[in-house]
């Protein structure tokens, strides 16, 4: 296998959106420096990115709103395109730092494309809420879905989306809900309880996409075993029938029982079984081909950076052992900046993520929606949502 890419650069962490705002890049930072202690970046040759441009930035985005972005910072707040919210403050350099954020994804696509790499990571990427005219969520450009669009006119004909962010991936879904070529397959808290209030099971595509958006709202609560049951039973069979020729994921840790925006109780060693079974189904069904970028997560010390360094580690095939304690060094500095700061003292939570198989034993509270989603969705791609084989 030629040697995954890691897409990274200082710059990057221009994406701020100040004061106290949860989306804070520190947590970039940490994660970076924590994967380089534990070695995981050793002789690994960091790509750096530039902005992606007008053209590429048009593949989803109005170009009304692009330049409602480019003026905000002098002009301020601009309700009408999402901008000077709550959410989405207006910052300084706010258009190059988004366009960067895509520039960065859209060379992870590029090295992909080009076969310079079959897996490539940017832990930068995964603004996955950005819509066509409006920013939404923290997220200002859609890198996910600016890289797909990319990627649909550079070779490839089929390309499944999975996110697993704790909030619906809503943007992706909004840009391809009516392209057969991309299959979208959002898990997430469930809709009622949680922003953006959209990704019910019923939302499955239209004007002859009907099937290739997937959804699965997931109960608040849901622990690791539901989170990889309610998985095991969806994603594999679809990947299989779609016959997808990269598999592009948005990888948000916000689904972690300590995320303070969320009320899902995954773990990180749910979260690291998450990466392990993505490279594995991309060995599968894409011949290892590999597109992983960040998303949401807002327990800054404590889950991201361990979360996300393995996520690293799984694309670069170096994985950590959850034993592993965090390094003296990368404790010593968190203590000096953030003294109350409570460090877990390695790798894991301790979690046990095994879990049983849907159609296996008794219900579990993720079953209805398996049963949901595979009812709406199923049919339509020629499988039994009744049949746990299928």
């Amino acid at each position: 296998m030629r040697a995954p890419a890691v897409v990274w650069d200082s710059s990057l962490l221009g994406y701020d959106l100040g004061g106290e705002h949860p989306f804070n890049p520190v947590r970039l930072e940490l994660t970076i420096r924590l994967a380089t202690e534990l070695g995981v970046l050793d002789g690994v040759e960091l790509l750096i990115p530039g902005p992606a441009g007008e053209d590429e930035l048009r593949r989803v985005h109005l170009g009304e709103y692009i330049e409602a972005v480019r003026q905000a910072p002098m002009t301020g707040a601009d309700f009408a395109h999402g901008l000077g919210t709550e959410d989405n403050p207006v910052f300084t350099g706010m258009h190059e730092a988004s366009a960067l954020v895509v520039g960065s994804t859209l060379l992870a696509a590029r090295k992909i494309a080009e076969g310079e790499a079959t897996r490539a990571v940017n832990i930068a990427g995964g603004l996955h809420h950005a819509m066509p005219g409006k920013a939404s969520g923290f997220c200002v450009y859609n890198d996910c879905s600016v890289a797909i669009s990319w990627l649909l006119d550079h070779g490839f004909e089929r390309v499944a989306y999975v996110d697993t962010d704790v909030h619906h991936g809503d943007g992706v879904q909004t840009a391809f809900y009516d392209d057969p070529r991309v299959l979208t397959v959002s898990l997430h808290q469930h809709p009622f309880t949680l922003w953006p209030g959209t990704g019910y099971s019923a939302e499955i595509g239209k004007g002859g996409a009907e099937g290739t958006s997937v959804n699965l709202p997931l109960p608040p609560g849901t622990r690791d075993g539901g989170w990889l049951r309610a998985f095991e039973a969806v994603v594999p069979s679809l990947l299989e029938q779609f016959r997808p020729q990269i598999l592009v994921t948005q990888c948000g840790v916000d689904s972690h029982e300590e995320d303070p925006l969320a009320d899902l109780s995954l773990s990180v060693d749910g979260h690291r079984a998450i990466y392990r079974r993505l490279r594995e189904l991309a060995e599968t069904h894409t011949a290892g081909r590999w597109l992983a970028v960040g998303g949401g997560g807002y327990q800054l010390i404590r889950v991201v950076p361990r979360s996300w360094t393995h996520l690293l580690a799984t694309v670069l095939d170096r994985d950590v052992d959850p034993a592993t304690s965090l390094p003296p060094n990368w404790v010593a500095s968190i203590t000096r900046a953030a003294p109350k700061a409570e460090i877990p003292p390695g790798m894991s939570d301790d979690r046990d993520t095994a879990f049983v198989p849907w159609g296996d034993g008794e219900d579990e509270p993720v079953d209805i929606a398996i049963r949901d989603t595979r009812r709406a969705i199923f049919p339509l791609h020629g499988l039994d949502p009744d049949d746990p084989r299928d």
